[in-house]
């Protein structure tokens, strides 16, 4: 840990500041520009249940955990106790979901914050700034800030954890275990992908901490079986306290996701399925008479079945009916910005050892992880990994400016320019910051050929294909192929059509089924989803290889009459 003086704080807080302001600022523009992405009208809805009836049933069956949609919910559930009338999350999200989009910030805003404490943690005043600088000026948080999702949440959340859980190693039970304990539940709340990386950071740190104590080293000559032996000994109070933490968690996020002490009529349908036998007699009456549901063990269920039985994916113009190890790799040299990957390029080259850090091994342990990881559909479900891995070169950084008397320094010019030309690309891809691509790979308007869905085409593209219809097609009816669930699919100019009804795919089906000139077709729904079906595959292939006549920033638009 690297300390300094306390005078430079006021230069953090005018640091801070400055990036959040400007960073806010793009969120709050940009948030109304885009429509409204794949998971924000269910949210919506199931939030906005939840604050009038107190359930949480909706977000529980599909494995969402309710506190960021509890917390962005909450002004439109004030809003509607204030008007004496209730919103309807899908005819008024015009009106909600910036308002919604806005309270997302309050995470925004931790998150930058705890940024800048555990760069100043582990590398100085500098470290924390240029982490501030690095995340502010990111346009692929800086897009997911945007919207009222759980993606910016929940690496708030993971920061605040990794901070307290740091300095409180060596302390008291309240600093050791209670804090770090409620933000395990906080994490697990916001996403539960929070209790995964919770405890893979929390093992990291400790085992640190046990090595920088001496206490995971043997004694001298012994056997392979006595070291592995005395470093599980040497773990035993780290355990125990991670124990404690993870009861203190769970405890917290199943008291705040509550049940509504119903019975769950899935476990009640299995149980009724079961072959007659002496655990069918015991689980049938259970299943009928056990009124704990929903709950959150039900939400966490529903993630881990969901990793386990993963996803069909879109990588480098090839889809995958499953998930593939090098997905979240290729994917983050992809998506990551040109002048973070220079920056480590350097720091690699200069002052590799100054990435060995309790945060580097932090993110070092979670990109490792990500090869295990089957739900392949973003970036975002790695975050996490990104945040720590910005932190942890910022540290890096400052480090070589601290040692520069004794070797080599990353050049301060360097490093300014390097921010200076992340800002700029943020401005220059503004509202955009979801279907950001790096340079390396063609930049915004090439990404639809290497990713899909999150990365690219998240179903936030209507009002701008709106705009072109207005424009180039008089506001006339256009059939729409979408991928999405933004309700204005459901108003003019649109016609959505179904692809995967058609028979042979040919263009005369295509133009029959459409009943209009011009079809506009989501790049996710072009590139990113493949079936079995002969008629959609088909269609795929002719409309792959035809020459759009119009494109907007998430759709292509073809003259079905030239087809």
């Amino acid at each position: 840990m690297i300390r300094s003086c306390g005078f430079g704080w006021r230069l953090d807080v005018i640091w801070l500041l400055a990036f959040g302001l400007a960073s806010s600022a793009w969120c709050l523009t940009a948030a109304g520009q885009i429509g409204a992405t794949f998971d924000e009208p269910f949210y919506l809805n199931a939030g906005l249940n939840s604050w009038r009836t107190g359930s949480n049933k909706p977000l529980m069956s599909a494995g969402a955990m309710p506190l960021t949609i509890d917390a962005q919910t909450l002004p439109l559930y004030l809003w509607e106790c204030h008007r004496g009338s209730e919103f309807h999350a899908y005819q008024d999200i015009a009106t909600i979901l910036p308002v919604a989009r806005a309270a997302n910030l309050l995470f925004w805003w931790a998150l930058l914050g705890y940024a800048l404490l555990l760069g100043r943690t582990f590398g100085g005043p500098w470290a924390g700034r240029l982490a501030v600088g690095f995340l502010a000026c990111d346009p692929n948080f800086l897009g997911h800030a945007s919207l009222a999702t759980s993606d910016i949440g929940i690496v708030a959340a993971m920061l605040a954890l990794i901070y307290h859980y740091h300095h409180g190693q060596g302390k008291n039970w309240v600093p050791r275990v209670l804090v770090p304990g409620l933000l395990f539940g906080i994490a697990t709340l916001a996403k539960a992908s929070g209790m995964v990386f919770g405890v893979q950071a929390m093992l990291v740190l400790g085992l640190i901490h046990l090595h920088q104590q001496g206490t995971l080293a043997p004694r001298a000559g012994a056997r392979l079986r006595e070291q592995l032996v005395h470093i599980w000994h040497a773990g035993f109070a780290m355990r125990l306290d991670l124990l404690a933490i993870m009861c203190i968690g769970f405890a917290l996020v199943f008291a705040y996701t509550g049940s509504d002490w119903g019975t769950e009529p899935t476990f009640v349908t299995w149980a009724e399925g079961l072959p007659d036998s002496t655990v069918k007699s015991v689980m049938l009456p259970l299943s009928e008479r056990l009124t704990i549901f929903p709950n959150a063990g039900e939400a966490l269920i529903q993630q881990i079945k969901h990793n386990m039985r993963g996803h069909g994916t879109f990588l480098l113009g090839r889809y995958y009916p499953r998930s593939t190890p090098e997905y979240f790799p290729v994917a983050l040299s992809i998506k990551t910005p040109a002048p973070m990957l220079a920056l480590l390029l350097m720091v690699l080259m200069i002052r590799p050892r100054n990435l060995l850090t309790p945060i580097g091994g932090i993110a070092l342990v979670l990109f490792l992880f990500s090869l295990n990881c089957r739900v392949q559909i973003g970036i975002r479900f790695m975050f996490t990994l990104m945040a720590t891995m910005d932190i942890a070169l910022a540290v890096a950084v400052a480090r070589t400016w601290v040692e520069g008397e004794q070797g080599r320094f990353v050049p301060r010019w360097f490093v300014g320019t390097l921010l200076a030309i992340m800002a700029g690309t943020a401005a220059w891809v503004w509202p955009h910051g979801l279907s950001y691509t790096n340079q390396l790979w063609g930049g915004v308007e090439h990404g639809y050929r290497h990713l899909s869905d999150s990365n690219y085409d998240w179903g936030q593209g209507l009002p701008a294909l709106k705009r072109w219809n207005a424009e180039e097609h008089a506001g006339q009816p256009l059939a729409i192929w979408y991928f999405g669930t933004d309700p204005a699919i459901l108003y003019a100019p649109f016609k959505p059509i179904h692809v995967f009804d058609m028979q042979t795919g040919t263009a005369d089906e295509l133009r029959s089924l459409s009943g209009t000139r011009y079809l506009a077709v989501s790049m996710s729904v072009l590139y990113g989803q493949e079936t079995k079906l002969p008629g959609h595959l088909a269609a795929l292939h002719l409309l792959r290889t035809a020459m759009p006549v119009g494109r907007t920033p998430q759709f292509f638009i073809y003259d079905l009459q030239s087809l």
